[in-house]
C-alpha cells in the first residue's frame, strides 16, 4: 500500500492527512518532544501500539506516519471485513518480505475490537516472534473488548479529542494548502464560519474538514464562507454516542450520578444528549425507575409510583410527547429527597444471612395447624399485633441469635425521616422488653 497518496479525487481530510510526527496537530502528549510516540520514532523503535480514542481524532493517521517513521512497509485491514485467512496471508507475505531482505512490515487493524477471539488469537505468534508490528484502531474501551494476551503484548495508546485550539489550526492548514488543502485566491472565511465548523465538530478533525470542504465548494469564486454557508453545508450533525459502546454507558452513568446529586440541569442536558442520540425511550424510563429505587428510596415512596407512571406515559405516547414525561421525572428525581438506606440494610442483611447461615424460625412465628405442632411450642408466646396495638415493636421477629440486631439506618430526609421516628420508637420497646426480660428473667408480657 502506497502511505501517503495524493489523488485529488479523496476527501479532505485524507488528502491532509500528516505525513511525518511534526506535522500532525493535536495529541502533543504522545507526538511532543521526549513523548512516546517521538521516542518511538526517534530510535526507529517499532513496537506494537492499539491506539485508543474516539473518532477523528487520528489513530490511522499515526498508524501511517509511525509506519512511515519506522522505515517499515505499511498494510492495512479492516476487523470489520478481514478474518484469519486475511491475517495469514499478510504474516505469509511479510515472512516473504523478511527473507529476501525487505523492509520489516507493520500490520495496522482498524476497529480491532470487532476481531473475535479466534481472530485476534492468530495475532499473537506473529507479534510474539517480531514478524508483524501489530498497530491496532479502537473506539471502544479495550479492557473490555481486546482480550488480554493480545492486550498484554502492545501498548495502549490514548488519544484525546482535539481541542478547539487543534481543530482551528487543522481549517488554517487546510485553507492554507492550494495543493492538497482547500486553499486558493480569493477565498475568505468568515470567524463566525470557523467557530460553527468547530463547535459542530465535536473535538473530530474529520468531521471539521469534512464541513469546511462541503462549505468551500458552496462559495462562488471570490465570495466568502459565510455562517450561511456552513449551516447549509452541515445540515445536521450526529452526536457521538453508541447505543453498545462505552459513550453509551458514560452518558447514562452521567444522567443517573446528576440525578444523585440533586443537579436538576445537569440531569437535564443528559437526559437531552440520549434522546437527541436516538437513545430508545423505553431504556431511559427503565434506568430513571432504577434511580427512583436506588437514589430517593424511602425518603420519597411516591418516587416510584410516579417513575412507573412514567413509564407507561412514555409507552403510550410514544416520542416526542413522551419525552417531557421522561424530563419531568428527571427534574423531579433530582430534587427529591434521597436516601440508600433500603439498599444499605438490605446490604446488611444479605451479609448477616450468609454469615449466620439457616437460623431456625422461632417457635412463637411459626404456624400451628396439627395438635402435635402446638404440643411442640409451635405459635406459644406470639401476640397478634391487631389485638395489641400498643405492642407493635414489643415483640422479637428475628432468630434468637441476633436479638437485637440493626439492618436498616434510616435517613432523616422526607417521608423516610417519619419513618426513622416510628422505627426508633418500636426498638425502644424492644429494648424496654429485654431489659424487662433479663431483670426478672422471664418473658415480658406486652402493653394492651
Amino acid at each position: 500500500m502506497t502511505l501517503f497518496e495524493s489523488s485529488a479525487d479523496r476527501p479532505l481530510a485524507d488528502r491532509m492527512r500528516p505525513r511525518i510526527l511534526d506535522e500532525v496537530i493535536g495529541q502533543e502528549h504522545l507526538t511532543g518532544p521526549g513523548r512516546l510516540l517521538a521516542a518511538l520514532a526517534a530510535g526507529r523503535r517499532p513496537a506494537s501500539l492499539l491506539f485508543w480514542g474516539p473518532p477523528g481524532t487520528g489513530k490511522t493517521t499515526l498508524g501511517l506516519v509511525m509506519a512511515h517513521e519506522w522505515e517499515a512497509d505499511f498494510v492495512a485491514l479492516s476487523a470489520v471485513t478481514a478474518g484469519v485467512r486475511d491475517l495469514r496471508e499478510t504474516a505469509a507475505a511479510a515472512r516473504a518480505r523478511r527473507q529476501s531482505g525487505g523492509r520489516r512490515t507493520v500490520l495496522f487493524v482498524d476497529e480491532i475490537h470487532r476481531f473475535n477471539r479466534t481472530q485476534q488469537d492468530a495475532l499473537l505468534p506473529h507479534i510474539e516472534s517480531g514478524l508483524l508490528t501489530l498497530l491496532g484502531a479502537t473506539t471502544e474501551n479495550p479492557s473490555f473488548e481486546v482480550n488480554a494476551a493480545l492486550l498484554s503484548r502492545m501498548r495502549v495508546v490514548t488519544l484525546r479529542p482535539h481541542t478547539p485550539e487543534s481543530l482551528l489550526r487543522c481549517l488554517e492548514t487546510a485553507l492554507a494548502d492550494q495543493t492538497r488543502g482547500v486553499g486558493r485566491p480569493g477565498l475568505q472565511v468568515d470567524a463566525s464560519a470557523r467557530d460553527a465548523i468547530v463547535a459542530s465538530a465535536d473535538g473530530d478533525a474529520r468531521r471539521a474538514l469534512n464541513t469546511l470542504e462541503a462549505g468551500a465548494a458552496l462559495v462562488s469564486p471570490g465570495g466568502a464562507l459565510s455562517l450561511e454557508i456552513v449551516h447549509e453545508a452541515m445540515q445536521t450533525v450526529p452526536l457521538r454516542y453508541d447505543r453498545s459502546g462505552e459513550e453509551h454507558f458514560n452518558v447514562v452513568s452521567a444522567l443517573q450520578k446528576s440525578i444523585r446529586g440533586g443537579d436538576a440541569d445537569a440531569a437535564l442536558y443528559w437526559l437531552a444528549r440520549l434522546l437527541l442520540s436516538g437513545e430508545d425511550r423505553l431504556y431511559v424510563a427503565r434506568r430513571l425507575v432504577r434511580t427512583a429505587i436506588e437514589d430517593i428510596g424511602l425518603a420519597e415512596p411516591n418516587a416510584l409510583l410516579l417513575a412507573m407512571t412514567t413509564v407507561e406515559a412514555v409507552r403510550f405516547l410514544g416520542e416526542p410527547e413522551g419525552d417531557l414525561a421522561l424530563a419531568e421525572l428527571a427534574i423531579y428525581l433530582a430534587l427529591a429527597p434521597h436516601s440508600n438506606a433500603a439498599w444499605r440494610a438490605l446490604e446488611r442483611a444479605t451479609g448477616l444471612v450468609r454469615e449466620s447461615g439457616s437460623l431456625p424460625v422461632p417457635l412463637a412465628l411459626r404456624n400451628a395447624p396439627t395438635a402435635w405442632m402446638k404440643a411442640q411450642g409451635y405459635g406459644e408466646g406470639y401476640r397478634y399485633t391487631h389485638d395489641h396495638m400498643a405492642a407493635a415493636g414489643w415483640q422479637e421477629f428475628l432468630p434468637d441469635s441476633l436479638r437485637g440486631s440493626t439492618l436498616y439506618d434510616p435517613e432523616g430526609r422526607g417521608t423516610e425521616g417519619r419513618l426513622g421516628e416510628r422505627l426508633e420508637a418500636f426498638r425502644a420497646l424492644g429494648r424496654e422488653r429485654r431489659a424487662g426480660e433479663k431483670k426478672s428473667g422471664g418473658s415480658e408480657e406486652p402493653p394492651l
